[in-house]
Formats: structure tokens, C-alpha cells, sequence
């Protein structure tokens, strides 16, 4: 009896991992565009290109931690028991798949704002290294109503 309720423990554990590994990371990396098309300043080929790198780093990861974790080392005599097990290995893995969105949302702003202070220096040597003001244009005097 222990061995089917581990193998059944499997059949269910191993479709929710791979679904909920499939899920966060097309949420995190279809959004993830946006950041990386700021962080290469437009260009397209390469946002998407490291994108596309970042997401198959991340499958590899999350599911190759996912099998990791895979065995079970209790017997599970009762459905209870198996319920439990099931709920701290899914419970976990939800856990650590939160840890690896947050890490990789962290890595995108420190990107976009590596990438912010680089422009800012581009735009600073262009103009001979002192930062020049917004030029400001006025209405003429007549347009302005004081008298309001």
C-alpha cells in the first residue's frame, strides 16, 4: 500500500511542479521584455535574445530543483499522510519559486538602473562633461494675464 500512495504522490506532484515552473516563468519573462528592452536601449535583438537566455536558465534551474527535491522519505500509509507530504513538497517549491521570481525582478531593476547611470554618462561626455540645462522657453509678456 505505501508504495502506491508514493507513486501516486508522484503523478501528482510532478504535473504541479512542471505547470507552476511553466507559469511564473512565462509571467516573469513575457514581462520581463520591457526591462530588458530599457536595459539595451531599444535594441530588440538582443533584449530578446538575453530574455530568451534568462528563460531557459530559469526552466533548468526551477525544474532541475523541482526533480531534486522529488523523493519522499516517509511512508505514507493513509491518504492523510499523503496529503501532507504532498502539501510540504508543493508548499516548498511554491516558496522557492516566489524567492526565484523576486531574485530575477532584483536583477531587472538593478539592470534598468545600471543601464539608467550608463546613458547618464553617454549624455554627459557628449557634452564635455558638464551636465547642461533644458532649455526653457517663455511666452512672450503679453500673453501672460497678471490681471487675473
Amino acid at each position: 500500500m505505501s508504495q502506491v500512495s508514493v507513486l501516486w504522490a508522484y503523478v501528482i506532484y510532478l504535473p504541479i511542479a512542471i505547470w507552476l515552473t511553466l507559469y511564473v516563468t512565462g509571467k516573469l519573462f513575457d514581462n520581463a521584455m520591457v526591462y530588458m528592452m530599457d536595459i539595451f536601449h531599444g535594441r530588440k535583438e538582443i533584449a530578446v535574445a538575453t530574455n530568451q537566455l534568462f528563460k531557459i536558465g530559469f526552466y533548468l534551474i526551477n525544474m532541475g530543483f523541482a526533480l531534486y527535491i522529488l523523493r519522499i522519505n516517509r511512508d505514507m500509509l493513509t491518504a492523510q499522510s499523503t496529503f501532507e507530504v504532498l502539501s510540504m513538497k508543493i508548499g516548498g517549491f511554491s516558496i522557492y519559486l516566489g524567492g526565484m521570481l523576486l531574485m530575477n525582478l532584483f536583477f531587472f531593476f538593478r539592470g534598468k538602473k545600471v543601464a539608467g547611470r550608463a546613458a547618464d554618462k553617454g549624455n554627459n561626455a557628449k557634452s564635455g562633461g558638464t551636465i547642461q540645462p533644458a532649455p526653457v522657453s517663455l511666452p512672450p509678456a503679453a500673453d501672460l494675464n497678471l490681471n487675473a
